[in-house]
């Protein structure tokens, strides 16, 4: 139930961060700079909020296995892209081809390698505190 809770809340954080700097991004950046520059500029912001996320998540919630980390950080992942599908399709009028083909762009190449970082930074941010066995 842990990794659930964790998965839920990384997605809810790092998903908040993203809804809130995505209008800078879109109505202030992009038409001054294009939508990769653009991208490249939000990218270290979002990254920072990842890596804060998972970590003091993890720990806040005691997930000490691999498989824990890995739930969260996968768990969250789906939950994410879910929710980009629904904001894409409801929102932004986007068909999955269109969101999908959005990922061979250079902006959506950013946000792929984003999207590689949100899934195992759990993994990444907790590798010290891994439970070991023991050995007798």
């Amino acid at each position: 139930m842990r990794v659930v809770a964790a998965a839920a809340l990384y997605f809810l954080i790092v998903f908040g961060a993203g809804f809130l700097l995505g209008p800078v991004r879109v109505f202030l950046l992009e038409p001054r700079f294009g939508e990769a520059v653009a991208t490249l500029f939000e990218a270290p912001f979002i990254l920072v909020v990842i890596v804060v996320a998972a970590r003091r998540l993890a720990e806040a919630l005691g997930l000490k296995t691999i498989g824990s980390l890995a739930g969260m950080g996968f768990g969250a992942l789906a939950l994410q892209q879910l929710a980009d599908f629904v904001v894409g399709s409801f929102l932004r009028g986007l068909t999955p081809a269109q969101q999908l083909a959005h990922l061979a762009t250079p902006a959506g190449l950013i946000y792929a390698a984003l999207l590689i970082a949100f899934a195992v930074m759990p993994i990444f941010a907790g590798w010290s505190r891994l439970r070991r066995p023991e050995r007798h």
